[in-house]
């Protein structure tokens, strides 16, 4: 009995001091915040007002979660995040009860059903595709989808490992991002394409310009397939990449030949080419240094500034082209990126790879120049379109980020991500376990490409390349939808019927 009483009066004591202690550091607070004159919010409202920047912050993860609807959030809603996660975990993505998606909303694809669709013995597995026929290594291309460039330094030493494994056992392609290329690049045996960035990372000379020797160097790993001079990328048209002090290692500071301590900012553009004949003399040089396939990546501002590309091309001839090039949409996303760029600068792919596809075959270069989209598609609709309006490849970054386990936390530059992806902090990546992901990685291309040709097969073709815009319908302001073909119809001698 006794030691009980001691046990209530001491719980008692501390139940009072933590009351004390509360108060204090209210009033600590009050102080603070009505004497400070930084902010009018806690001038007026001390202590009460600090809760408006707390729900503030927390807002962002409870709507996720209790309020936000399955097609509402951005950017990317919950329906398209579990389409991924049920993909990646090998769980069915058959649903029950009808579609939640709002069919009415303007810009909506709707694929045209065929009425006497190809049998199943009829059903083809998509073709590899060559790129880069002039190169003395071209490229056989196994998949039409493949990861997109993230960078190690972006993503952690874990994510860019899965990635590695998991694109091989999915015989896809790995994009490096304009990081330059690591050990975990190599560590799973996929193929490879090596960006590069402005700032040259990876094959930087001392002044920071292009070193044919370690580009050699890099062009003799079987590994690497192509190699892609990135021009701009969807979340940043105009400015150059940026990594933060907090997420730059040791290694990855080796690995670019940065210095530790301060951000790393690219270049806002090559500063050796200045025009579009500049561009293919860069082109042609690393091909020729390298032997292998060369494309460029880059966001689309206006259509007459990609006619004026392909017009520099044909008055050259078409082994002066790029053997691909790589769309990326104003839509592109970023670990870190100013918002008025994300938001405002540069097209979407959606308006955007129509188009250049069909500049591209208006100029005869369909067989030369392979197109890629990227930028916000991650589900088999977003990619089943793309293929339909003119692109040869499709590419994602984030949708293989999904597939990694990413929550949408928001925090990629932070360093603080909770799922591992995008932070070197050892202890948040224990939990990204390389073993697991890779197979979440592998499993989600499989799945995508599986339901892009289950689409290509509905509207009664065999493969998902021979899908063109006539089996599109695009949504209108009024709720109906016209052939996309009839939107914007693809070039040819003989309109598309």
């Amino acid at each position: 009995m006794i030691f009980a009483a001691n046990a209530v009066e001491l719980l008692a004591f501390l139940f009072i001091a933590l009351l004390g202690l509360l108060f204090l550091g209210a009033v600590a607070l009050f102080v603070i915040d009505r004497i400070q004159t930084g902010d009018a919010i806690r001038r007026n409202y001390p202590v009460l007002g600090r809760f408006r920047y707390l729900f503030t912050t927390l807002g962002e993860f409870f709507r996720q979660y209790f309020f936000a609807m399955d097609r509402e959030e951005m950017p990317f809603n919950r329906a398209q995040r579990d389409w991924v996660t049920r993909a990646s975990t090998g769980e069915s993505n058959t649903v029950a009860f009808g579609s939640t998606r709002n069919i009415s909303v303007p810009g909506t694809a709707i694929f045209v059903n065929a009425p006497f669709p190809p049998l199943n013995d009829q059903y083809a597995k998509t073709e590899p595709m060559l790129i880069g026929p002039t190169a003395r290594h071209p490229y056989l291309a196994p998949s039409f989808f493949n990861i997109s460039g993230m960078s190690y330094g972006a993503i952690s030493k874990p994510a860019v490992e899965a990635l590695s494994r998991g694109a091989k056992e999915a015989n896809i392609w790995l994009n490096t991002g304009e990081g330059a290329l690591s050990p975990m690049h190599l560590e799973g045996g996929c193929d490879i394409v090596f960006q590069i960035g402005t700032a040259k990372y990876g094959l930087r000379n001392e002044a920071g310009g292009l070193d044919d020797d370690k580009l050699r160097a890099l062009a003799a790993h079987e590994n690497i397939r192509m190699f892609e001079i990135k021009l701009a990328q969807g979340a940043k048209p105009g400015k150059g990449g940026i990594l933060p002090a907090a997420k730059i290692t040791p290694e990855i500071a080796k690995i670019r030949h940065i210095p530790m301590g301060k951000d790393s900012m690219s270049p806002n553009r090559h500063p050796e080419v200045h025009d579009y004949g500049e561009l293919l003399d860069m082109i042609a040089h690393v091909r020729e240094v390298t032997g292998k396939p060369v494309g460029i990546k880059t966001v689309v501002g206006s259509e007459e500034a990609m006619r004026a590309f392909f017009e520099v091309i044909v008055a050259r001839g078409p082994e002066s082209a790029p053997d691909f090039i790589t769309l990326d949409g104003g839509e592109g996303g970023t670990g870190a990126a100013p918002m008025p760029l994300i938001d405002l600068v540069g097209m979407s792919v959606r308006e955007a790879l129509p188009v250049v596809a069909n500049i591209r075959d208006e100029h005869g270069l369909k067989d030369r120049v392979r197109l890629i989209a990227s930028g916000k598609l991650i589900n088999p609709g977003d990619v089943a379109w793309a293929l339909a309006a003119g692109a040869d490849f499709v590419t994602s970054a984030r949708g293989f980020m999904f597939a990694l386990g990413c929550i949408q936390a928001l925090k990629c530059n932070k360093n603080t991500c909770p799922t591992g992806i995008t932070t070197h902090d050892p202890h948040l990546q224990k939990g990204l376990v390389v073993e697991r992901k890779y197979i979440r990685v592998a499993r989600y291309a499989r799945g995508l490409i599986d339901e892009v040709e289950t689409i290509a097969h509905s509207v009664g073709v065999a493969e998902p390349r021979q899908m063109r815009r006539r089996h599109v319908r695009i949504v209108q302001g009024d709720g109906s939808s016209i052939p996309m073909n009839e939107i914007l119809p693809s070039y040819s001698p003989v309109a598309e019927t």
